[in-house]
């Protein structure tokens, strides 16, 4: 095993369209997409791209959509650890004007109990909450062993506290700290009372503001994709996550801000493409975005 991620797994149907439907009536979407979809899912396809295919532990069910994303795993090297769910789980994604509608059908009762896996050669661990029994047990695991491990944390869950005692790097979105009633400066000072090494909260096209390995906090602008380049924001952020890891095992020695300017010119790619596969960018990709957009200006710039 090279790596684990842990995570809620989706098909996606992301589609683009200037009207929904109600009562009786229909319309013909402009392009659709049909991809794999879930966040720490669609991170583990990002690395897996990359050069690193992880192994993933996701919620599978024994029907038709399973059997399609068990197919999708397979291309991209996955090994696929069943969590055993009675029906797939669904989203359905409107992206428009850079942000994005999500509609989720979603079964996350888990008919069997956290699997043993063997985690011989394991560089890393990524987890996005889901499954929060395997979350726990195998941050603690990762922990235990210094092996890096890693959170999306996109929402507030009933473990989230306790997972963020094993957490080395957690990336969280603004999301997390409206629940939690605190600023991005609040977030940061919890993150960092909770022991994460590396912190940061994602805001959009305002880049991130984190933390770095001594403890100070910096900024980290957004590249500027012009608006029009912009087809489809959702799982840009899973992208963000995914290139950290990929970058993070494969590049050790580097500090941390090498990592998230890396993974930003990943999800820089990503947002001109429609449906999470077609926004997987290969090394290539990540240098071209990087050389061919600059940093974003803050609000402050673009004022004066």
């Amino acid at each position: 095993m090279k790596a684990l991620f842990i995570g809620q797994a989706y098909i996606d149907v992301t589609f683009i369209t200037d009207h929904i439907p109600t009562g009786d009536d229909k319309t013909v979407a402009e392009d659709y997409a049909i991809s794999f979809g879930g966040n720490a899912v669609t991170a583990a396809f990002c690395c897996a791209k990359l050069g690193i295919a992880p192994d993933l532990l996701a919620s599978v069910a024994d029907d038709w959509l399973g059997r399609m994303f068990i197919d999708m795993a397979a291309k991209y090297g996955i090994s696929v650890h069943h969590r055993k769910v009675r029906e797939s789980s669904l989203s359905f994604i409107m992206p428009q004007g850079g942000k994005r509608a999500i509609v989720r059908c979603r079964d996350d009762e888990y008919l069997h109990p956290v699997p043993p896996l063997n985690l011989d050669g394991a560089r890393g661990l990524h987890l996005d909450g889901h499954q929060p029994d395997a979350a726990i047990h195998y941050a603690k695991i990762f922990r235990e062993g210094g092996v890096l491990t890693s959170l999306d944390g996109g929402g507030l869950r009933a473990n989230t506290h306790e997972l963020l005692g094993f957490i080395d790097v957690a990336v969280v979105a603004e999301r997390l700290c409206e629940q939690m009633n605190l600023d991005v400066a609040g977030m940061l000072d919890y993150l960092q009372s909770r022991g994460c090494k590396i912190g940061g909260v994602t805001q959009g096209a305002d880049g991130m503001v984190w933390y770095d390995e001594t403890g100070e906090r910096r900024h980290l602008p957004s590249l500027a994709v012009p608006p029009h380049r912009v087809v489809d924001t959702n799982g840009a952020g899973d992208i963000f996550h995914g290139a950290y890891m990929y970058s993070a095992m494969a590049r050790h020695d580097l500090p941390w801000i090498d990592h998230f300017v890396f993974a930003r010119a990943a999800s820089a790619h990503a947002i001109q493409h429609l449906g999470n596969e077609a926004s997987l960018p290969s090394l290539r990709d990540i240098d071209i975005a990087a050389e061919t957009w600059p940093e974003r200006r803050s609000r402050a710039e673009a004022a004066e």
